[in-house]
């Protein structure tokens, strides 16, 4: 059977609460699934994965990492047991060697909530490989956007790309016990600029992280943006496949890169 290219994707995992809750995100998430070739494998950028230089989990079958505090206890018990695949693993590092980006191997890290709560909606079988990648927190928007360039080549395997973070992510906005509150118009016009630009292919306005509008109060820190930068380098034509917000400044934008 011939392989089918799979895009790259943004997207914004938001609370970890949505693995209970869905809200609008979850039955999109369903919906893209549902709407692309059944993935080989699945790689995944996580805004809750940093370290000083690239790593990747060479794991066979990481641990569901519940990496937060003060939730419901129905949300410990949750498991998402996918296997992981040493072999593509090898591979991504060396194709990482080859185009001279450092990387390492790591057998033990745990798979954190931005991976597994977007995936529980896409795949809630949990039978396809999924690698995880951590976010180096020294590389530039251009140096994230280059690894995604890298990483491309693997989308003509069956292997879905994603970068996992957030479009928007100031948590000391949020409005935790109300998830319909309005949203603030310094979080809708970011997201509204940033949508514009890419769907003009304007990715070095985006890439020029520091001069968008209202970026302090929508990322106090960088790293739930910076996975956007590694999917917008998996593919040039870009589509917005869901939009909405949680919890009022809470941006749950999807973006598609092919």
């Amino acid at each position: 059977m011939k392989l089918q290219t799979l895009p790259g994707l943004f997207i914004s995992h938001g609370s970890p609460m949505l693995a209970l809750d869905p809200e609008q995100i979850g039955p999109a998430l369903q919906r893209l699934s549902s709407n692309l070739p059944k993935p080989k494998a699945i790689i995944v950028m996580s805004a809750h994965w940093e370290s000083d230089t690239l790593e990747i989990s060479t794991a066979t079958r990481p641990e569901t990492w519940h990496d937060f505090r003060g939730f419901p206890e129905a949300l410990y018990n949750i498991r998402y047991p996918a296997a992981g695949s040493p072999k593509l693993a090898e591979q991504i590092l060396a194709l990482l060697a080859q185009s001279d980006i450092p990387a390492h191997a790591n057998s033990t890290r745990p798979r954190d909530h931005a991976v597994w709560m977007p995936l529980l909606h896409m795949y809630p079988e949990a039978d396809i490989p999924v690698i995880e990648i951590s976010l180096p927190r020294y590389a530039s928007a251009h140096a994230l956007y280059r690894l995604g360039q890298v990483m491309a080549v693997l989308r003509q395997q069956q292997i879905l790309v994603i970068g996992s973070g957030s479009i928007t992510h100031n948590l000391s906005t949020l409005t935790w016990k109300n998830t319909h509150s309005s949203t603030p118009a310094w979080a809708s016009q970011f997201r509204q600029y940033v949508v514009h630009k890419l769907q003009h292919q304007d990715d070095e306005a985006v890439l020029d992280w520091k001069n968008l509008p209202f970026i302090q109060e929508n990322h106090p820190s960088l790293e739930h943006l910076a996975p956007l930068f590694f999917a917008m380098g998996t593919g040039r034509r870009f589509s917005l496949v869901h939009h909405s917000f949680s919890m009022g400044s809470l941006g749950m934008d999807i973006y598609r890169f092919d």
